[in-house]
């Protein structure tokens, strides 16, 4: 474990492999942590890659540089977290691959920082939020799926993510990733992220930004005006979708025209949490948008 000093955070990161290997950062989502790649790593690190896995604000042992801090999970925040750390280790070009926020963050560092970075992977295709289109109604089956967004809209849903994070948090596990039989052990390894003190904080406030309820960070205004225009991927992308995945009933193949220079997208037999549960799959991702 090591810490770097990145924009607004002190930021807890991994890193596996040589030095000078070609680089990737893997980014997890929530309610997850780094340990979601780490059958994913040695499969990279086997083929020359240096494998950065940071945990995200809000998460495990990262923390804000300063009280004073907006505890934000908006999306221009997330993808300047990952810039930032990019800048801090020096980084040249990696490949930004996630999942859940991880791939809204990788999908944002890629469409407004195109030239920092080598390529894209990402879980649910093209994943910036649509923050006008998410102050609005979708099918009720999709409501349904994202149920735990609407409870963080509330004061009751803030106090029941504080008082009940890992029962509900597991719950998330269970229902997003139907067929995956992980044990308890697999989910404490993770669990023990959720005690960030900022955990509630930066969750909620995703969640109630995602959906058009409350304002961001003022930092961020000129971002989330510019990933507001839908910017298209310009950087060489594979997209995945998990066939059990609950959140994204009828996949994200239709995505496609976002992306416009070589572009992938896959079906994988598994639910949301991707790279923990085909770990193979999400790492020849990976090296597919290395050679495209």
């Amino acid at each position: 474990m090591e810490y770097v000093d990145a924009g607004v955070l002190s930021v807890a990161c991994l890193q596996d492999g040589p030095a000078d290997g070609w680089p990737v950062v893997l980014s997890h989502g929530f309610p997850y942590d780094v340990h979601a790649y780490d059958r994913v790593v040695p499969i990279l690190t086997a083929h020359g890659a240096r494998v950065v896995r940071p945990y995200q604000r809000g998460f495990g042992p990262t923390r804000f540089r300063s009280t004073g801090t907006v505890r934000s999970g908006q999306q221009a925040a997330l993808g300047s977290d990952l810039v930032a750390l990019i800048d801090a280790l020096g980084l040249q070009a990696p490949i930004v691959a996630g999942f859940d926020w991880g791939g809204l963050a990788s999908c944002v560092a890629a469409a407004l920082w195109p030239q920092r970075v080598a390529g894209l992977v990402a879980l649910a295709g093209y994943d910036i939020i649509d923050v006008e289109r998410q102050r609005h109604s979708f099918d009720p089956a999709v409501e349904h799926a994202v149920w735990y967004q609407h409870l963080f809209q509330t004061e009751r849903g803030r106090e029941t993510l504080a008082a009940h994070r890992l029962d509900l948090c597991r719950m998330l596990w269970r229902q997003w990733s139907p067929r995956w039989q992980f044990d308890e052990a697999t989910f404490a390894r993770t669990a023990g992220s959720f005690a960030n003190p900022d955990f509630v904080d930066v969750v909620v406030h995703a969640y109630r930004h995602a959906l058009g309820q409350v304002a961001g960070d003022p930092a961020y205004d000129d971002l989330e005006a510019r990933l507001a225009t839908r910017p298209k991927i310009t950087v060489p992308a594979v997209t995945l979708d998990g066939a059990t995945d609950t959140l994204k009933p009828g996949g994200t193949a239709g995505h496609a025209p976002m992306f416009v220079a070589g572009h992938e997208h896959r079906l994988v037999d598994a639910g949301h949490n991707l790279p923990q549960e085909a770990p193979e799959a999400f790492a020849d991702a990976v090296l597919t948008v290395r050679r495209l």
